[in-house]
């Protein structure tokens, strides 16, 4: 399924719109995303492994969660949508807190970003179509899986050593 993106200059203001499939074809990073972190009462993320179906970075690490702001979307629909989709989480009902915002120009992320925490003690019910499975790590911890050779999606580093 190809979804519609916005299209946002180095502002983050909305520019245009192309299909997903297109902008990766064409490696475009002026589009926009979300990602959030649960995160548990000692401080620890919980951090999930993608199944092998999916199209980029399959098994590798992720965010607790992660996704695409669709054409006409803010980033806040976006999370409470794909929270409800990979994590059966409703943000009307577990409230959520905003980290901070990350730039490809700035930064070398993938795409315009915001990023999010959830405090959460318990692993989620996690839809088993995005996730295998999932593991409750510190921060200095996930960025050691990644330096011993874990694979991982490529902004989950960037993510963590500038907003934890």
């Amino acid at each position: 399924m190809d979804e519609l993106l916005d299209l946002v200059n180095d502002h983050d203001q909305i520019i245009g719109q192309k299909l997903r499939s297109e902008i990766y074809r064409k490696k475009l990073v002026n589009f926009r995303v979300v990602n959030a972190f649960l995160i548990n009462n000692q401080g620890k993320l919980w951090i999930p492994r993608r199944t092998k179906n999916k199209r980029i970075f399959p098994l590798c690490l992720d965010a607790s969660m992660g996704g695409h702001v669709k054409a006409g979307e803010t980033y806040e629909q976006a999370l409470a949508r794909e929270l409800l989709e990979e994590l059966r989480i409703n943000v009307k009902v577990k409230p959520y807190t905003y980290v901070g915002s990350l730039h490809p120009k700035k930064h070398n992320t993938s795409a315009h970003m915001k990023v999010y925490l959830i405090q959460n003690n318990n692993t989620p019910n996690y839809n088993t179509e995005d996730f295998i499975e999932s593991f409750w790590l510190y921060p200095q911890e996930v960025l050691d899986r990644i330096s011993s050779g874990e694979k991982c999606k490529s902004d989950l580093p960037l993510i963590i050593r500038e907003l934890f």
